[in-house]
């Protein structure tokens, strides 16, 4: 026989075995399963079996949470969302047997939110005397268990500017001031849309914004024209992605960004319902963060009634509010949602009724809120400090 007759014999041989070798295969995964999700949080599982081949991602208790059909070559990548909260130990089937994918931990993401913060006042005084971290040190470990964490940050950050006319308030801090709110503090999201961002002129409101992203922040609720302060921010955590906006009320002339110019973005009904609506499409939770309220009262007004109404109307679960000064009722007015009228103070000077403040906590699944608890704070002067028993 010819070594090209040989070849061709070998191949005739060979061709047939491989084929049937490749239609079954014990599954292999290749991927890591993430440290938790919340529920409802998106996850893929990925790795190879037999060309081809119907593959299912199972529980323990034998629920199916993804299926797939493999590639050519075996591969596999199921997608599946996270079961109700649990432990679960997950397998890949196949034809052939079953693979190991790993433990998954299904818990509620905590997305923390307090109210006021401002470097001004004594506040300022008392970081140059004993550090920038030393207003958070009796709440900023609850604050960074927490999967998220949002504030409003009442007041200019910036070396420059001068104090706008006609207001009897002016809160200015440096930048070094925000250098532990993110790593020891926690924050994520800071609101920037209320009536003292801009207390020292658009040039200072915009240093304030690069001041909070350089303290790995991200700014929500201000920016160069009126659609960037639109913006929300998108974070992602338990396979969930969370969008949460910005908007004030409370106006101070000038205050508010035009098409042309910076400045805080506007709360309008309107408006905010097309624009919970597109964040919506874009996340499984919308978030709205208000400056709003008249100071003092703890009862909402009309006013936050027709805001928070638009918001929930058009999607969004969470609603929360700053500027009374004091903190007020939460309440769920809808299944899967929470609405804090105001969070009251945080890092601010304190005393009396305006002292006892509290860190809201939300548990989070795709579906929404899941539960929420207010854990009690008291202000001693404008350091917060939990309250225990």
């Amino acid at each position: 026989m010819s070594a090209r007759l040989a070849l061709c014999a070998l191949a005739v041989a060979v061709l047939p075995v491989a084929s049937a070798g490749a239609s079954a295969a014990l599954p292999r995964v290749d991927s890591t399963l993430p440290s938790w999700l919340a529920p409802g949080g998106a996850a893929t599982v990925s790795g190879w079996t037999g060309a081809a081949e119907q593959v299912r991602l199972v529980t323990d208790h034998g629920s199916t949470l993804g299926r797939a059909t493999s590639g050519p070559l075996g591969r596999f990548t199921i997608s599946f969302r996270a079961p109700l909260p649990g432990r679960y130990r997950l397998h890949v089937a196949a034809a052939e047997g079953t693979a190991r994918a790993g433990s998954l931990l299904v818990r509620p993401l905590v997305l923390a939110a307090v109210g006021d913060v401002t470097f001004g006042e004594q506040v300022g005084g008392a970081i140059q005397r004993f550090g920038a971290a030393y207003p958070w040190r009796g709440v900023a470990g609850t604050l960074r268990r927490a999967d998220i964490t949002i504030g409003n940050l009442e007041t200019a950050v910036s070396n420059g500017g001068s104090a706008v006319p006609d207001k009897q308030y002016h809160f200015r801090g440096l930048p070094s001031d925000l250098l532990p709110v993110a790593g020891f503090a926690g924050f994520d999201v800071l609101t920037l849309a209320n009536n003292h961002t801009g207390d020292f002129g658009t040039g200072a409101l915009l240093d304030t914004l690069a001041a909070v992203r350089a303290a790995g922040i991200v700014p929500i609720g201000a920016g160069a024209d009126s659609a960037a302060a639109a913006q929300p921010a998108l974070l992602h955590a338990g396979g969930l992605t969370v969008a949460v906006l910005g908007r004030s009320d409370v106006n101070p002339l000038g205050f508010a960004a035009t098409a042309t110019a910076p400045g805080t973005s506007r709360a309008d009904p309107l408006a905010l319902a097309r624009d919970v609506s597109a964040a919506r499409r874009r996340a499984d939770v919308v978030v709205c963060f208000f400056h709003w309220g008249i100071e003092g009262r703890t009862a909402p007004t009309p006013r936050q009634q027709e805001l928070a109404n638009a918001c929930l109307g058009a999607g969004a679960q969470v609603v929360v509010g700053a500027h009374p000064h004091v903190f007020g009722a939460v309440t769920a007015p809808r299944p899967h949602t929470v609405v804090a009228w105001t969070l009251g103070n945080f890092v601010f000077p304190s005393a009396g009724v305006t002292a006892r403040t509290g860190i809201l906590e939300v548990e989070l699944g795709r579906s929404g809120v899941t539960g929420y608890r207010v854990v009690p704070v008291e202000i001693d002067g404008f350091s917060p400090r939990l309250l225990h028993g």
